[in-house]
């Protein structure tokens, strides 16, 4: 796949709700995965990690009540998109969350995911 179509197919993925999908059909097994410092999980690596982090975010969430994923931009090997949230966390007041995320893509899969969003 080129970038541009795993980028079409994450996209698709991801709208769907489907993240076992993505992780599957589209991620290498030694991807990595970074969040911003101060973040519960600031770094995965490989599959096992990765999951046991969604895994981790799943358990905080009380309820999810939408989201959005743009369109995708693609440079070179790279792929980066914006999604939202409209989440409410376990012990904490609904809110809308907004992050950028950036995807490196080598012989057609995804080898780093990086996420940027505030902390706090």
């Amino acid at each position: 796949m080129t970038t541009q179509e795993v980028a079409n197919r994450l996209v698709e993925i991801c709208r769907s709700g489907n993240w076992a999908q993505a992780y599957e059909e589209l991620y290498h097994e030694d991807c990595v995965s970074i969040e911003p410092a101060g973040a519960p999980w600031e770094m995965a690596k490989g599959m096992n990690e990765i999951h046991q982090k969604g895994e981790k975010f799943n358990e905080m969430v009380e309820e999810m009540h939408g989201g959005s994923v743009s369109d995708p931009l693609v440079a070179g090997n790279f792929i980066t998109l914006t999604m939202e949230m409209d989440v409410t966390y376990k012990g904490a007041p609904r809110k809308k969350d907004s992050e950028v995320c950036v995807y490196e893509v080598q012989n057609g899969k995804i080898v780093k995911e990086q996420f940027f969003y505030p902390i706090g």
